[in-house]
Formats: C-alpha cells, sequence, structure tokens
C-alpha cells in the first residue's frame, strides 16, 4: 500500500505545488532521447509528471503506480490522455515490452527488503526488449541525506489553489542501519486539518546494488552522477545480459 502522501486525495491534491521544481527529471528525458526510447514504462509515476511530458512529446508512455489518488491527479495533466495508467505495482503489469524503465526520484528506494527489491528488478527484467535499458536513481548512503530531514530545511508555506494556504515539512522519526524512517506534516489553515504521512526509504551502497542487479539477469552499462544532486546520487543505468 502507498504511503498517505500519495494515498490521501487531500495530499496527492498539493504534491506537486511542495514538489514544483522538477528539473531532476531533465536528465531522464535526456536519455530518452540519448538512447532513442520510443516506449517508456515509468514505475512509481506519481501524480504523472515525466509521464505526461514524455507523452506531449510523442512518447509511448505507461505510467504505473500504486496509489490510485496520486493517477487521479496524474490524469488531469495536459497529455494524460495519451498515457496508459495501470494501478499497482511492477508485480501486476501486463504482458508488455518497452525500450526504457525509468524509476525517478526516490522510488527505487522504497522496495525496503531484499525479496521485493528482487521482485521489481524481475518484473522489469521481463518487460524490457532485448536492447531496452532501465533507469534509476538512488541516494548515496554516506552523504546521509536524511540529516536535512527536518523541519528547519524543508519547512514551506505555500497558497495552493483550491486548498488555500498550507503548511509542510519533514522530520526523521528513526535511522536504523539501512533504513531511514521520516514523517510529512501538512496544516491546512482554512479549517486547521493536520495530515501526516510516515515514509520509509532503503539506502542500499553501489555494491549491493550492482550484486542485486546482476542477480536479476541485468547488468550495469553506467552509473552517472545526478545533475540536481552531484556527489549525493547515483544515476544507474542497466540493460539485459547477453544471451
Amino acid at each position: 500500500m502507498a504511503d498517505e502522501i500519495f494515498e490521501n486525495p487531500r495530499l496527492a491534491s498539493i504534491y506537486d505545488p511542495f514538489d514544483s521544481d522538477r528539473s531532476d527529471l531533465d536528465v531522464y528525458e535526456s536519455m530518452v532521447n540519448e538512447f532513442d526510447a520510443h516506449t517508456v514504462l515509468d514505475i512509481g509515476c506519481g501524480t504523472g509528471t515525466f509521464a505526461c511530458r514524455l507523452a506531449v512529446k510523442g512518447i509511448k508512455v505507461i505510467g504505473l503506480d500504486p496509489a490510485e489518488a496520486s493517477l487521479n491527479v496524474a490524469k488531469t495533466k495536459q497529455g494524460a490522455d495519451r498515457v496508459r495508467w495501470i494501478h499497482g505495482n511492477a508485480l501486476d503489469l501486463p504482458h508488455l515490452k518497452v525500450d526504457l524503465v525509468t524509476m525517478t526520484a526516490n522510488v527505487a528506494q522504497v522496495f525496503l527488503t531484499d525479496k521485493e527489491w528482487s521482485e521489481t528488478l524481475l518484473a522489469i527484467r521481463d518487460t524490457l526488449h532485448q536492447s531496452g535499458r532501465l533507469v534509476f536513481e538512488t541516494r548515496r548512503p554516506e552523504s546521509q541525506a536524511w540529516l536535512e530531514w527536518n523541519k528547519e530545511k524543508t519547512y514551506q508555506r505555500l497558497i495552493v489553489p483550491h486548498c488555500g494556504i498550507v503548511n509542510g515539512w519533514a522530520d526523521v522519526t528513526e535511522v536504523r542501519d539501512s533504513l531511514v524512517s521520516f514523517r510529512w506534516t501538512y496544516v491546512f489553515e482554512r479549517d486547521g486539518t493536520v495530515i501526516t504521512s510516515d515514509s520509509t526509504l532503503r539506502f542500499r551502497s553501489l555494491q549491493e546494488i550492482i550484486k542485486t542487479l546482476n542477480d536479476a539477469g541485468l547488468s550495469v552499462e553506467d552509473v552517472r552522477e545526478a545533475p540536481d544532486r552531484q556527489g549525493r546520487e547515483y544515476v544507474f543505468i542497466a540493460r539485459l545480459n547477453e544471451k
């Protein structure tokens, strides 16, 4: 089940205003062009920003997400009518073949157990054309990004259309081994409603990710820097192992 921040309709409706800078998607769009991808599966598409961005450029896109509230927001955007939306996770995918699979932002880190991550990679492998690629990013554990996940660093007070003024911030609640848990708090000034959403991300090492990809029949073609977070993230490009 998706976290409240994605599944609660009221929170899904304010997700984009609170995450308005999506320059992180530029690198993914550039790789769609670099790899001449005509079909893209965006896993964890959320409110559909990237999927719709590609669709309006004529790319055939499948947007997959377990949060129905986020998909409902996605379906209101320009280009949404050109996207095939699927409610579920990678294990729910019908038979299809694509040139590129993407997992942007924190999507690759929401798979907390080895089993979840392995099953997802195997499902992705089965959707790729022989020349297709998987592209995703993950934060470097050594950069300890969670040290900045506090109210002082994350607080925003925004005027959101149809919602009025909303305050939002994050706080880390637990760091245990490779798992980091945190809570988003949103206060809607119009009626005083307070809604919280708890999330956990897994921070895997470079060596661990490479091994899990290899175990799933995928080989690492390249590991690049995330332009918007130099030295803080890995961007993986993986392909099917040669038969």
